[in-house]
This record gives structure tokens, sequence and C-alpha cells, in this order.
């Protein structure tokens, strides 16, 4: 994969962020200006309080979601309005909506458990991700033979077929779940016979819960207290994002009572945080975890993340790739994203040091939006 060369990123210090019009960027501005266009036109369907006039939840109504395991337990916001960015060469070349408003962002924050991961090895607490967990993390959640055979790849790939409960969640919850337009999850939650891990792809939060957890025990401190010290701040991240859990998810770390991090909105919590701080991580991502000539992230673990998943080849390791059967034609290859529900998306091209990032946009609309965007570029 190609990585851009452009030293410039936004400085560190908050708010300051270079512009360049369209046409400075490499874009008909015409073009551009119908992408951004397009992407007001088509707002999320979801009510912007997030409950549905009966009382459900968006989440619950979305994946079809009933029964013992349904109940929200974190913290839930009301949306804002379609907003988002385009960023060139690191610099803002459109901008639309309010991109500071701190929001939920649903599975967004898979993406940025993945990032997590690459610091825990870069930190030496995972030595290898082809080593079984159980042989780092001590507790109930490995004890039983099959989760045993379990590793950090499994974990990250979402192959990891393990089987139990996790503040209060069973992996069942998520058996047979299908995610994005035409989704059918009529069988969703009904127990499957499991397979080896790393045979099988199962998008599966709960399962992407534990990985947190399991990362929080390695750290011995929360994770979004890393997350601020090692990449948000030095990226210049604003102070507003915040990462919150489970009322139930609070865990004695060395004496100290910490709160476990959910990977998305599912049952309220997750990682709320504005347009603007998505797109500064998707940056760091684009430069191969380089900012402003400083290594934050190996390049090596970025390009572990963005490699294609034996089980789905348009996976990595809690990122989306425009790879294998399901690649969008017109589309780059060398494309990733992060996405969450809602649609909210951080869509990126290294190869073109490119980053959008979407929010509230329909899910039916984010192709139409990616492709007008591909078209604009001259």
């Amino acid at each position: 994969m190609t990585i851009s060369t452009e030293s410039y990123a936004p400085p560190s210090d908050g708010d300051a962020w270079d512009s360049l019009s369209p046409a400075q960027a490499g874009f008909d501005a015409s073009g551009l200006a119908a992408a951004i266009d397009f992407a007001k036109a088509h707002e999320s369907s979801w009510p912007r309080s997030l409950y549905y006039p009966d009382g459900r939840y968006v989440g619950l109504v979305e994946w079809n979601e009933s029964g013992p395991w349904s109940e929200i337990v974190g913290p839930v916001r009301e949306r804002g309005g379609p907003a988002g960015l385009i960023v060139k060469g690191g610099r803002i070349a459109a901008e639309w909506g309010d991109t500071t408003r701190t929001d939920m962002t649903f599975s967004i924050a898979k993406s940025y458990i993945a990032i997590l991961a690459g610091l825990a090895v870069a930190d030496g607490l995972i030595g290898d991700v082809d080593a079984p967990v159980a042989k780092t993390v001590a507790g109930p959640w490995f004890e039983s033979a099959h989760n045993r055979a379990i590793t950090w790849r499994h974990l990250l790939q979402q192959s990891s077929e393990w089987q139990g409960e996790i503040f209060g969640k069973s992996d069942q919850v998520d058996h047979n779940r299908q995610i994005g337009p035409g989704a059918d999850n009529s069988r969703k939650g009904e127990k499957r016979a499991l397979q080896p891990p790393g045979s099988h792809y199962e998008y599966n939060d709960v399962r992407v819960n534990l990985l947190a957890y399991c990362l929080l025990q390695r750290f011995r401190r929360p994770l979004p207290e890393v997350l601020r010290e090692r990449i948000m701040d030095p990226i210049g991240a604003s102070p507003d994002w915040r990462w919150q859990g489970y009322d139930n998810a609070f865990v004695e770390i060395d004496g100290r009572r910490v709160q476990s991090v959910p990977g998305g909105g599912h049952w309220g919590g997750g990682l709320f945080i504005g347009a603007r701080d998505h797109a500064r991580v998707g940056l760091l991502v684009a430069r191969a975890g380089m900012w402003g000539g400083r290594e934050l992230l190996s390049p090596a673990w970025i390009a572990a993340m963005l490699t294609p998943s034996p089980t789905l080849g348009n996976y990595g390791y809690l990122w989306w790739l425009n790879r294998g059967a399901a690649a969008k034609s017109g589309v780059p290859s060398t494309a990733v994203f992060a996405l969450g529900a809602g649609v909210n998306a951080i869509w990126l091209d290294p190869a073109q040091d490119l980053v959008a990032v979407l929010r509230w946009i329909d899910k039916t609309a984010l192709d139409g939006f990616i492709d007008r965007l591909i078209a604009a570029i001259r």
C-alpha cells in the first residue's frame, strides 16, 4: 500500500488546521459540492433522540433484537444532524455541519480498539498476536478447551467464536447477525453450533467487548486514558471526546475501580466524539502511524491491521477494506474505513492521502457518496 510522504499534519495544540480550496486539493469543485449535497440530502433515518416514539432504542430495531440480553446498560445521547469533512494532504478541503459535536459513533469504536491493540504490541504487552489470549489474561473467560484456543488475532478479526457471557451479555445475542443494507437478522440471536476458533467470521459485539476487556487487563489502565495519552493528545484531538462503558462494566485493577469500555453503542455507551477528531485519527492511519515526523503507531501494525482476514476478505483487524469478493468497483483497492451504525464512517485512501468523515448519512447512501467523492477527483 502506497503511503503519502506529504509532511503537513495539523498541529497538536487544538483548533488550528490549515484548509485549502477544493481545486487546490485536486477536486472538481462542482463535483465535490455535489457529493456533499448528496450527503446532506440523505440524512440517517434514525430519530435524533435515538429512540423511536414507542420507546424502542434504534439499535435494537436495527438488529431485530429482543430478549434477555437486550437491556440498554450504557448512556445514550441525542444525535446531531449530517456533518462531515474531506481532508486532502492533511488539509481540510471541505466541511459541512457541526464537525465538533460530540456524538455517539457506534462501531467505529472497534477500529479504535485495533489501534489500542497496536500500542499493546508495541509495549510488549502482547508478544504475539497468534498466542492464545489465555496465556496472559487470567479469569474464567478462557477456561474451556474451546476458548483456550482463541488468539489475539482471532479476536481482532472477529473469528474467535468465543463462547460465554461478559457484563451481562452472551455471545449468543449476536449469533447469525448480519450488518449493512439488506441485512437479514430474522435469525439473529438463535443459538448455532460454534466452529473452531479462527475458522468462521461473525460480527459479534460481545466478543469485541471481551477484546477490550482483555486489553484493559494487559494495560492495567483504562483504555480511554491510554488512548488520550498515546494517540489523541499527540494528534491534537479535542478534549471533548469520551469513551463510556456499561453501568455493570466496572472491574478492579490493582486496587483501582476501572470501567471496561465497549466496541460500540449496541447497548448504549461507546465512543462519543466529533467528526474533526475522527478525521485526525483517519489521517494518522492513512500516514501509517506517523504524525508530524513522530511515530505514534508502528507502520508494521498499520499494515497488519489493514491486511485481509482469511475468513473475510474485506476485513482486517476491526477495519473494513475494499478488497475481496465484496470490493466496490470504481473504488481504489487501497481504500479502508471504520464504520459505525447510523451511519458514521471514517473513509480513507492512503494512496491518495485522502480522508473523509461522514456523520449520520443513511446506510443506503454511503456508497453513493463515495462514488461521487471519487468522481470529483481530477
